[in-house]
């Protein structure tokens, strides 16, 4: 009596969904892996923590009108700048001081940089004194 010979039969579909599930296993170890090594995260919360979190102001003189320009930071991101002491005075002698204000902002939040910040062609000097009044204060927020 000899032995007796076995076929066996593979269907092509289970020998593919085996090769991707397999895949996805390694995959996912590999992910899991490079996210969860140590010393990681040390050396980039060091990067991150460019402020000293809170609220900094800077004063800035418009035609012998003092306005504070007031910067929100937390310890990665400037998060508000707006002017602290704004009346309807100082709106009603310069009516483009806000929208300079709001432009130069829009774009700080958007870069989170003062670096080649665009100034308006409507209120050049305007917006520069806003600028070196707003880095005044970053200044003041930076990390030591």
């Amino acid at each position: 009596m000899g032995s007796k010979t076995k076929i066996v039969v593979l269907h092509m579909k289970e020998i593919i969904y085996t090769t991707i599930f397999a895949a996805l296993g390694i995959l996912l170890i590999l992910l899991l892996l490079f996210m969860f090594r140590p010393g990681r995260g040390d050396a980039k919360s060091a990067d991150r923590e460019k402020y000293t979190p809170g609220i900094y102001t800077s004063t800035m003189t418009l035609n012998n009108t003092n306005l504070e320009v007031e910067v929100t930071v937390d310890e990665s991101r400037i998060n508000s700048i707006r002017f602290s002491n704004l009346d309807e005075t100082v709106t009603t002698m310069f009516p483009l001081v806000q929208p300079a204000l709001e432009e130069i902002a829009d774009q700080i939040y958007d870069s989170q940089s003062l670096d080649h910040i665009a100034l308006s062609d409507e209120t050049p000097y305007t917006s520069q004194v806003i600028l070196n009044a707003i880095t005044e204060a970053v200044e003041k927020a930076a990390a030591q």
